[in-house]
């Protein structure tokens, strides 16, 4: 890889002239961070969490000893947004250099991207149905990944995922950022050493999505590859409901479409389950039995889950409830009193819709004295760093595991998809974590897989 940085000056030049690009500005602007030093990074899909979040990820690290790097690339299947892409980055380096900075490249083909040699890593900040094929074929292409959550849109997808990325030895990154907010690592760690005595039961609290979309089919937008962005999933006419916003990155519609995604239970659900698990010790299992219902659309275009009350059993008793009749966040309950955690900036409704919501204490515990415990040198030290992004990139260099590797993220995952199963069936489902299976039940063990429209199938 070494070898690759050293070169990728010369490389990039060359595969720009071709592509009718500007070559990249000179190593220098970046002082002593030299090519040799520097993992080049690829993102593809840059739409509203790739600006938002990933993209500027990376870039606060690009020139910071350690963790230096560059985004070189940007892949997307509307011109639009390569274009936008592209002016996004050269924009940012400008103003972090103090300089004008130009010569990002952008690809409208993910695999002319992964054939890129210049390039060591990439970001996945796809519409999730596109998650769990697109990393295999980065880590297959030999690129270390920052996956963007959940890991799969389906349990089988996400198991093959995870078996790809093991067999690879690249380095893969679930963007669970929770794990790198210090009250939800304070919180897992305080659970696990015992504060709250033995876990009894566990409540996540998590929305779901309103009823909505206009489903009038419309032209697809020229220099838009729809057929592509529909992926493996079945072809349906196009209208912008379905898909995203031609102006601008607000929420797009896909989100609110079960052919793309389950909606909040894995889009959200994926990081508050992830973070139960990490308190539970249950990271690498999941529950053996799940049932509940819920509330789905019954007019308009967005058909994801609307209210919803789900369990899931573990094996050794503990009862996980997942619904919007919680609080947003995670609340852990022992016999000895619990602990609550939810993310920075959250806030409670006011009796008055004229008062402002009142701010939320993101770190709870029924004993306050809890959380001022502190963690023994003999007692569990959990994992933890400073940021999702940065960790990624210093487990790039180390060959170390990051946070959130693949397998833990598809365990995850499959725990949000076993909800949904449950919510879509009303059945009682027997899970068993080790084999991955659904006992006993081939409906609800139909629902762990999808046909997949040729050419896009898991590879």
């Amino acid at each position: 890889m070494q070898a690759t940085r050293r070169s990728f000056l010369k490389s990039t030049a060359a595969v720009a002239a071709v592509a009718g690009f500007p070559t990249i500005v000179p190593a220098s602007v970046f002082g002593e961070n030299a090519p040799s030093n520097r993992i080049t990074i690829g993102a593809i899909g840059v739409g509203r969490i790739s600006r938002g979040h990933d993209m500027p990820g990376v870039i606060q690290y690009t020139g910071v000893a350690g963790r230096d790097n560059r985004i070189v690339a940007v892949c997307d299947l509307s011109a639009d947004r390569v274009a936008q892409g592209i002016a996004f980055v050269d924009g940012q380096y400008t103003k972090k250099l103090g300089k004008p900075y130009t010569g990002t490249k952008g690809y409208a083909d993910y695999r002319q991207l992964l054939a890129d040699k210049s390039i060591d890593a990439v970001l996945i900040s796809t519409p999730d149905h596109q998650h769990a094929r697109l990393a295999i074929a980065a880590v297959k292409a030999g690129k270390d990944v920052y996956l963007q959550k959940p890991a799969s849109l389906t349990i089988h997808e996400g198991r093959v995922m995870a078996d790809h990325v093991k067999a690879s030895k690249q380095i893969v990154q679930i963007g669970s950022q929770q794990r790198s907010w210090k009250q939800f690592a304070r919180a897992a760690e305080l659970v696990r050493n015992g504060r709250i005595g033995t876990v009894q039961r566990v409540e996540v609290g998590l929305p779901g999505d309103p009823a909505g979309g206009n489903p009038q089919p419309m032209p697809v937008p020229k220099d838009f590859n729809y057929d592509a962005w529909l992926g493996s999933t079945p072809e349906v006419p196009y209208t912008i409901d379905r898909v995203m916003p031609t102006k601008g990155f607000d929420r797009p519609g896909w989100l609110r479409m079960e052919q793309f995604g389950a909606g909040m239970i894995t889009g959200w659900g994926a990081h508050h389950v992830d973070t139960a698990h990490w308190g539970m010790d249950t990271e690498l299992t999941g529950p053996v039995e799940i049932w509940g219902q819920a509330e789905f659309p019954k007019e308009g275009l967005w058909n994801v889950h609307g209210p919803f009350k789900t369990y899931g059993r573990y094996e050794n008793g503990v009862v996980m409830t997942i619904s919007g009749d919680f609080e947003n966040g995670i609340k852990w309950y022992g016999d000895k009193g619990w602990i609550f955690v939810c993310r920075d900036g959250m806030s409670t409704p006011t009796a008055s819709a004229t008062d402002k919501p009142v701010p939320v204490i993101p770190l709870r515990a029924s004993d306050p004295k809890m959380l001022e415990s502190v963690i023994g040198p003999n007692e569990i030290h959990l994992y933890t760093a400073d940021d999702q992004h940065g960790n990624w990139l210093d487990c790039v260099r180390s060959r170390k595991q990051p946070t959130a590797p693949a397998e833990i993220g598809h365990r995850a995952c499959t725990t949000c998809l076993l909800h949904w199963m449950a919510m879509k069936t009303d059945h009682h489902i027997h899970w068993d974590p080790k084999t991955e299976t659904v006992q006993g039940d081939d409906i609800a063990a139909s629902l762990m897989s999808r046909h997949q429209r040729h050419p896009y199938e898991l590879v």
